[in-house]
Formats: C-alpha cells, structure tokens, sequence
C-alpha cells in the first residue's frame, strides 16, 4: 500500500519547537551532515519511530517511511496504515506498507527481524534508512552482549551508520521521544510485545536497568553508551590493522603468517578469512577453537562451523601448516 502514491506535499507542515523534537531535529541533523544523501525512516508507529519520522521530514527532503506489518497481531494492518496516514500526514513523499511473512529459525523474535530488514533492504532503493534505536536501546544491547560473553564486538553495540542503516538517535533518550510526540499531537502505537516479559530484552528494559540505575546511583544507561562506543573507537582500529594481514578471499591460511601476532589481531584476521571462506556467523567460542590450531596446535581435529549445506557443515582444519575450510564430508 502506498499513502500518497509518488505526491509530494505542496507545504510541509509546520513542526511544533518544542524542546524535545528540537533534540531529536538536532541529531538527525548532526547525522545527515556526516552522512547525506537519500533517506528513508523504517516507521513502526511507535513513539520512537514517530518522532524521528518527524524530526528526519523537517531536516531532510524526499523523506520517504517504510511501515512492516509482521502480520504477527490481530490488527497488525490497520497499525500499519495508522503509521502510514501519520506519516503522510508529518510531510514523507510517500509511505509504504510492506506486508512480510515471519518464518525460520532462532525464535519469533529474531525471525521477525531477518524479515523486516529483508523488506527494508528490497524497497529503499538508493536510500540509507533510518532507524529508531535510542541511547536506551544501546544500554539493552550492551547488556544482553555482556550476558552472552560473546567478546568487544558484541558489547560494542549498534553504530550510527552500518551501510544501508542509520541510527541518528543513539544519543538521544527514549523519554526524549515520547515527550516529541506529546508535542505533535501525536498518540503512537503500543507494541504489546514491548510489555511482554517472555522476551529478554524487556526484561532488561522494564527490571534489570532501572535496578542498576537505583543501585549504581543513576547515568547507567548513558555509561553503556559511552563504553560501546569506545569499544567501538579501539575495534576500528584492530580491524584495520588486521585487513592488512592477509587479502579477502585467500584460498589457505599460512599459520606462519598469522602465528606471532597479537592475539587480538590474529582472531580478527581469523574472523575475516573465515567469513570471507563462507562461514554465515560466528561466535567468540568458534573464533577461539580455530585459533587453537594456531596457537595450541597438538594434531587435533578440525572445527564446525556454521555453513555449508543441509547434510554437511563447514570445518575448518589444519594440514601441513595451512588452515582451510571445507565441507566436513570432503
């Protein structure tokens, strides 16, 4: 469904200055200036994505909104053309619903993800799009990476730019967002999954954090942030020193070359070739197993890892002094 179909408002409509959206028109502009360029805003109807709809249309032009409906909820479609007429309504070129069907492995949740940004990605075009995640949510990530132990990448939480996706608001509170929407005028939606303790992360939201804000005397929340973005700072730079190591898409691994340095670098170069060899993800765990065959080589086996086929998963193993990836039948 497209809310209006390729029509420009004649006038944009007048923003109220309030100082909350004020804020938020401040971090989309501070985020546009480093990154221009065509945008869309991934709209939910909710208080976040609302205001950042708002703030990114004062900002920017051609602001287009993208609105998934999960189809997860009785009513989902009459959410998504609310979002779309409010959209329409704040000034976007066009809003479009993108209808999706939420299914595979890894829970609801995570399902529900890899569809929408699947849908996302097919409909923006040329655009980076916006998303709304807010400094509340980079406190919820970094605690769910502390959780699984999965090392600095995971606790290094979300960036303001991972190409096609922004997040102009990693700054800016999630009260910040609700108080923007007072002063529109604007009720958003209440997802009735964002009260739901059967998932993890509103268990932190809604208990864990405000407990350590009580308990550690308050500015948790924004000491999260600040942590993942050093962490952040300090990967760029490994990641850079391990590209120059070894060339994308080298066919074997010298364990020569790699086997004297840091073991920081030499995990990251680890982590690049494998992935560059077919390997879909990985975890802290299977980095560390495959880094035993160069550090703590005693003619063990090789490692699965995640990949390959329905009936063989990939392995990399250690024969004459190279590390290569296979199928674990060849």
């Amino acid at each position: 469904m497209l809310l209006p179909e390729g029509v420009e408002p004649a006038e944009r409509p007048k923003m109220p200055e309030g100082p909350a959206l004020l804020e938020i028109r401040h971090a989309v502009r501070g985020w546009l200036a480093v990154h221009p360029g065509p945008v869309a805003v991934a709209l939910s109807g909710g208080a976040d994505s609302l205001a950042l709809t708002a703030a990114t249309v004062a900002e920017a032009s051609n602001v287009r909104a993208l609105i998934v409906d999960h189809g997860l909820q009785s009513g989902s479609a009459e959410v998504a053309a609310t979002a779309a007429a409010r959209a329409s309504e704040l000034g976007v070129v066009d809003a479009r619903v993108l209808p999706v069907q939420v299914t595979g492995s890894g829970g609801t949740e995570a399902a529900a993800r890899r569809a929408r940004y699947d849908a996302l990605d097919r409909e923006r075009g040329d655009a980076s799009v916006l998303v709304a995640h807010t400094l509340d949510d980079q406190a919820e990530t970094v605690l769910l990476g502390l959780g699984r132990g999965s090392g600095p990448r995971s606790i290094a939480g979300m960036a303001s730019f991972d190409a096609p996706w922004g997040r102009p608001l990693l700054g800016v509170r999630r009260s910040v967002t609700r108080a923007a929407c007072v002063e529109l005028g604007m009720e958003p939606f209440e997802d009735p999954h964002n009260g739901d303790p059967d998932f993890t992360r509103v268990r932190l939201r809604h208990e864990v954090l405000p407990l350590l804000e009580d308990v550690l005397g308050g500015g948790v929340a924004a000491a999260l942030a600040r942590t993942a973005e050093q962490l952040r700072e300090d990967g760029r730079v490994l990641d850079a020193m391990a590209e120059s190591v070894v060339a994308l898409g080298t066919p074997e691994l010298e364990v020569s070359s790699i086997d004297s340095l840091d073991t920081a670098i030499r995990r990251r170069v680890l982590r690049r070739w494998l992935l560059g060899r077919g390997v879909t993800s990985l975890t802290d765990r299977q980095i560390r197993a495959v880094d035993a065959l160069v550090g703590r080589w005693t003619g063990q086996g090789g490692v699965a890892l995640p990949g390959g086929t329905p009936d063989a998963r990939l392995v990399c193993s250690r024969r004459h002094g190279r590390l290569s990836v296979g199928l674990e039948n060849e």
